[in-house]
Order: structure tokens, then C-alpha cells, then sequence
């Protein structure tokens, strides 16, 4: 605890109180003493290396709770290992904070990242800690290990193909509308679980090692249902029909849209699902259905990839009529 005469944490100071113990148990690492991280590659694997940022006023509210900030950062990170089919290895992390982070927030947010390192099996190997006069700017870059020649490419995706998701779509692009105001939830129930799966995604990292042999392409649900697909079909050079009916949504976001056809709409864009998407040929129908029962997480078929311009998406409603999508997800530029 600190007072008006304690002197602040300097940069050391702060990595060794909040970010050493984070350290612990990976050897790699070395104890956050050096200025790399070292470690060797299991043979038979290979290194699945990924990086993503997020900025205050960007990608989440100044205000939200550090413990909430902290774990939107690790998991989506894992989501990417996920899509990938790797298994979480280790993270190293760069914050840049302005003066105004004290210890108290520091404490919340390294405090959740311990958590969800015990949850999800990874470890802290490095970093770095810099001061900003802008927003609080945080960025992981996460590494996995998958069988060598394994790793779920995005390309590999053929006509004929069958279109499926994990989870529930939606819950978070809807949540952001809660937290701005703009849609009014009564439920707190509703509103709880919407804004959880905003702040705190869930990376299918127990599914995505095992949709090795049998997705054929894969990629996570970041900027859009709608404008992920299309990324799918560009890289494996196919056009895909998605069927609005069939994509899942959770009771509570299921209640939000409430037949409105704008917020189904939104759910399918909104992107910050962080779910996985990929496409698997109809072989591998009977084992999808084995793996969601196993894992607990469900796996739905949401459409087909097809013949056609690589990167065409077609949405149809519940009737099978055409749903008008005038921006297909986020784009930061």
C-alpha cells in the first residue's frame, strides 16, 4: 500500500512486484532477468506466434476494471493460438501507461492475468514497460506449439465445404450496445451475460488443437461473422452461402434481437465474438458432433463455401431470401 510519502514503483520496481511472479515455472523466461526470453521447440512441432493490441478508447472503456482488461487482452490472443490448432505455450507483454495507473491498478490487472494463466495453461515470458502521454495501450504477443506441418491454415477451405461455429455469436456486439447506452436490457441477467462476453471472451483453446485433421480451413471471430467468413472464402478462393437462421445465438442475445431484424444484423457484424469459424468437408460431420459433446461447447453448421468470386458472402434470412448487410464488420481504417 502506498502513501502520499512513498515513493512511486519505478519500472524494475513495478516488474518485479506485479510481472516476476507471473513468471514463475517457466524456465524460459529466466526469471525476467535478461532482455530475451529463451526457450527451445519440442521436436516434432513447430512455433505458432501471434500478436494483438489493445488501446483505451478503442478496444475497451478507459474505465473498465483492469482484471477485465487484462484477460480481453490474454484471450484474445489464445482465441488466435485457437484458430491456429495450437496449444498455449507462453506471452510476453508490452503496457504502455499513463502516470494516472497506480499499484492498486496494476495489482487488479496482473492479478487476473495469473488467473488466466492458471486457467489456460500459459506463462509469462517477457516484455516490456514504457511510459505513454496517450491512452493505456497494452499488447501480448502469445506463443503456441502444433504438430509440425499441422497448423489450420486459413486458405484451405473448398467448395462443398460445410460452414460451422463454436459457441454463441453475437453476445458481444450487443454487449457494446448495453455499454454505450444504446440498447436498454431490463434483465440484469441479460445484461450480465452480454457484457461478460464483451470484457471477457472465451478462446476455444481445447477445441482448436482438435480441429486438426479435420477443419480445413479456420480463422477466429474478431472483426465479424459476416466479414470473417468473407476472409475465409478470399484466402481459399471460394464464395459462401450463410443461413442467418442457423447461426447460434445465446438465450440472452436471442432475447436482445427479439425479431429485430437491425440487431440480428448487428450480431452477425459486431464481431469480438472469439469464436472459432471454420470449414470442415461432410467427413468429418460424425466426428464435430463427438468433439462438441466431449468439450461441452457447442458446434453448429451455419452454411456452405461454394463456387463462386472468392470473398462473396451471401446472407439469407429465415425465409431464404437475401439479408441486406451494408458493412460486413469492423475495419479500423
Amino acid at each position: 500500500m502506498t502513501t502520499p510519502d512513498t515513493p512511486p514503483l519505478g519500472e524494475f520496481g513495478r516488474i518485479t512486484r506485479f510481472f516476476k511472479p507471473l513468471a514463475a515455472g517457466f524456465p524460459g523466461a529466466r526469471g525476467l532477468r535478461d532482455d530475451a526470453a529463451v526457450f527451445a521447440v519440442p521436436q516434432g512441432r513447430e512455433l505458432v506466434v501471434t500478436t494483438d493490441a489493445l488501446v483505451a478508447g478503442v478496444h475497451f472503456f478507459p474505465d473498465d476494471h483492469p482484471g477485465d482488461i487484462a484477460a480481453k487482452l490474454l484471450r484474445t490472443n489464445l482465441s488466435d493460438l485457437a484458430a491456429m490448432g495450437a496449444e498455449p505455450l507462453a506471452y510476453s507483454l508490452v503496457t504502455a501507461l499513463p502516470r494516472g495507473i497506480d499499484e492498486a491498478w496494476l495489482t487488479a490487472f496482473a492479478a487476473s492475468l495469473g488467473e488466466d494463466q492458471e486457467r489456460f495453461g500459459i506463462k509469462l515470458a517477457g516484455g516490456d514497460s514504457v511510459f505513454t502521454s496517450g491512452p493505456v495501450t497494452l499488447s501480448v504477443t502469445a506463443f503456441g506449439l502444433v504438430p509440425a506441418g499441422r497448423a489450420l491454415p486459413r486458405w484451405g477451405g473448398r467448395p462443398g465445404d460445410g460452414l460451422y461455429v463454436t459457441g454463441s455469436i453475437g453476445d458481444a456486439a450487443l454487449g457494446l450496445q448495453v455499454a454505450l447506452g444504446r440498447l436498454d436490457i431490463p434483465d440484469e441477467a441479460t445484461r450480465g451475460h452480454l457484457l461478460r462476453r464483451l470484457r471477457r471472451p472465451d478462446p476455444r483453446t481445447t477445441i482448436g488443437p482438435r480441429l486438426i485433421g479435420l477443419a480445413s480451413g479456420a480463422l477466429d471471430v474478431s472483426d465479424g461473422l459476416v466479414a470473417d467468413l468473407g476472409h475465409l472464402c478470399e484466402e481459399s478462393g471460394c464464395a459462401a452461402v450463410l443461413e442467418s437462421a442457423l447461426v447460434p445465438l445465446s438465450d440472452a442475445a436471442r432475447g436482445a434481437i427479439d425479431g429485430d431484424p437491425e440487431r440480428l444484423v448487428l450480431a452477425l457484424t459486431g464481431g469480438d465474438d472469439y469464436e472459432l469459424l471454420f470449414s470442415a468437408p461432410d467427413s468429418a460431420r460424425a466426428a464435430l458432433a463427438a468433439l462438441a459433446r466431449d468439450t461441452g461447447v457447442p458446434i453448429t453448421g451455419i452454411g456452405r463455401l461454394t463456387e463462386g468470386a472468392a470473398g462473396t458472402v451471401a446472407v439469407l434470412d429465415g425465409q431464404g431470401a437475401p439479408l441486406p448487410i451494408r458493412r460486413p464488420g469492423w475495419d479500423h481504417f
